[in-house]
């Protein structure tokens, strides 16, 4: 018998990596209600739309999906949200879901794609917080967020990691075991197509903001006199272009079908953020493009050096020396060393069809 399925997300201000697992779990179960503290329908697909409800947080969200300052009242909106009579509750975990299991008896499975590394890790804080002050401001909330945080981990029936990387913060912060199962990606979008010839150019696609780290990226494409097309927006785009070469071009946010172009035309895509996952490179590698990435977190799991692409580790130092580093990287690279339908082969490891039978396998398992 079909289990009765409710699913969880933590709010729904847009449609990325993390709405598109989401939309794939919906998909699987198509009677399933979606739950979230936060829900703005607006830009959702059909799949999403007409099943999301939302709490009376969703009122308070700022013009632009702005609700940094509802973090506080988050964990309790997800004590209290309404679920219906689940034979099982389907959480996406961010920072708050996992809280759902005070609002059931019934079990519930987190597929994580990452514990908060705000909560957890301070480096995180002081990157993302905007000052000193908000920065302490937030460390304060960590601090008495965490032991509820590992309590809501330890009552779980399963926890399902987007990759290694995150399954090793799951051991290290919450000390429990997971599966990981990766992300969906939409291998039937992105595709290669064999009348579009490469070119030489770099790309950087992604919004510019310090955990992604696309001021590194641009600056080593610069040290390397390189030409580099940077495909996204954010706050730090100002510090972007100060850094800049004379060959670096900024397009802002492009559309799907001109990011496919640019996955298509591009010498190789450039990842230099610290990914949880990271489904952008994968959409790249599905177009036959190679991706030159930071050899930590989600990478690991998704770029196969000398086939696929290059990582570049941290080394002694850092800063500088990591910079230099792929600068060194951008030289060396050789487009034509990497076999398209190579590149593309491993990118359909991670299509969509394989994380619902996943996801469905998994959780069968885990309910008998």
């Amino acid at each position: 018998m079909t289990p009765r399925v409710t699913i969880v997300h933590e709010r729904f201000t847009e449609f990325a990596g993390s709405e598109q697992v989401v939309a794939q779990l919906a998909q699987l179960w198509p009677d399933a209600p979606v739950r979230a503290p936060i829900a703005l329908p607006d830009g959702l697909p059909p799949v999403l739309r007409e099943r999301v409800r939302g709490t009376g947080l969703s009122r308070l969200v700022r013009r632009g999906g702005g609700y940094a300052h509802l973090l506080p009242a988050l964990p309790l909106a997800m004590r209290r949200l309404s679920l219906g009579d689940p034979d099982v509750v389907v959480a996406s975990h961010h920072a708050f879901a996992n809280q759902v299991v005070h609002a059931t008896t019934a079990p519930v499975i987190s597929y994580v794609h990452s514990p908060a590394r705000w909560v957890w890790d301070p480096a995180m804080r002081a990157g993302e917080a905007g000052g000193a002050a908000g920065a302490a401001m937030l460390g304060a909330f960590a601090a008495a967020y965490r032991p509820a945080d590992r309590k809501a981990a330890v009552r779980l029936a399963g926890i399902v990691a987007n990759s290694r990387a995150v399954a090793e913060r799951i051991a290290q912060w919450w000390d429990q075991p997971s599966t990981v199962v990766h992300p969906p990606v939409d291998t039937e979008y992105y595709t290669p197509d064999e009348d579009v010839p490469r070119e030489e150019f770099l790309l950087l696609a992604g919004r510019l903001v310090p955990y992604k780290r696309p001021a590194l990226a641009i600056e080593a494409a610069r040290r390397a006199g390189m030409r580099l097309v940077v495909a996204g927006d954010g706050r730090m785009r100002a510090e972007c272009e100060r850094v800049a070469g004379p060959h670096t071009e900024f397009v802002g946010r492009v559309p799907d079908d001109q990011l496919r172009s640019l996955f298509r035309r591009c010498a190789a895509l450039l990842m230099p953020g610290v990914e949880d996952f990271g489904i952008v490179p994968v959409e790249a590698q599905a177009c036959g493009a190679p991706v030159i990435a930071t050899g930590a977190g989600g990478a690991l799991d998704t770029v196969v050096p000398g086939r696929t692409g290059e990582l570049v580790h941290f080394g002694s130092g850092d800063g500088a020396g990591l910079t230099q580093r792929w600068a060194l990287a951008l030289r060396e690279l050789d487009p034509g060393h990497y076999r398209v339908g190579a590149v593309r082969e491993h990118a359909e490891g991670f299509s969509s069809q394989r994380f619902r039978s996943s996801m469905n396998a998994l959780i069968g398992t885990i309910m008998d």
